[in-house]
C-alpha cells in the first residue's frame, strides 16, 4: 500500500498503489493548470464508514509515496473518471477502476506515474 501524503500537517490517506499511480496524473494533471478542487474518499470499516474531504489547491504540499518499484500501466479509462468529476462538480471522488477495461485501454494512455 502506497500513501498520498496531503498538506502542512502531512495528512496520510493509504491506497493501493495502482489507484495512487492513478491519482497522481489526475491531481497533476489539474493542478498544472492551476485548478483547485476536491479529493473525497469513502473510509474503511476501521475508521468508521465515514467520508472525507480534502481541498487541494496548486501550492498544497503533496507528497505520493508508493510501496513498491514497479510502475503499473496506466487505465486511461480510470484517469478521465476522475478527471471528469473534478472538471464537472469540482470533486474527485477515489472511485474503484472501471471494471473491462482491456489490455490494449490499459497501456494506450501508459504514462509513468
Amino acid at each position: 500500500m502506497g500513501r498520498l501524503i496531503y498538506g502542512p500537517q502531512s495528512l496520510e490517506i493509504e491506497l493501493d498503489d495502482r489507484l495512487l499511480a492513478h491519482l497522481k496524473v489526475a491531481m497533476l494533471a489539474k493542478m498544472r493548470r492551476n485548478e483547485s478542487f476536491s479529493l473525497s474518499w469513502t473510509e474503511p470499516e476501521s475508521s468508521g464508514h465515514g467520508r472525507s474531504s480534502v481541498w487541494v489547491h496548486p501550492t498544497t504540499p503533496l507528497h505520493f509515496r508508493f510501496s513498491g518499484s514497479k510502475r503499473p500501466s496506466l487505465n486511461r479509462a480510470w484517469i478521465e473518471q476522475f478527471m471528469a468529476g473534478a472538471n464537472n462538480t469540482g470533486e474527485m471522488n477515489i472511485i474503484p477502476e472501471p471494471d473491462g477495461s482491456s489490455p490494449d485501454e490499459r497501456s494506450a494512455g501508459r504514462t509513468s506515474p
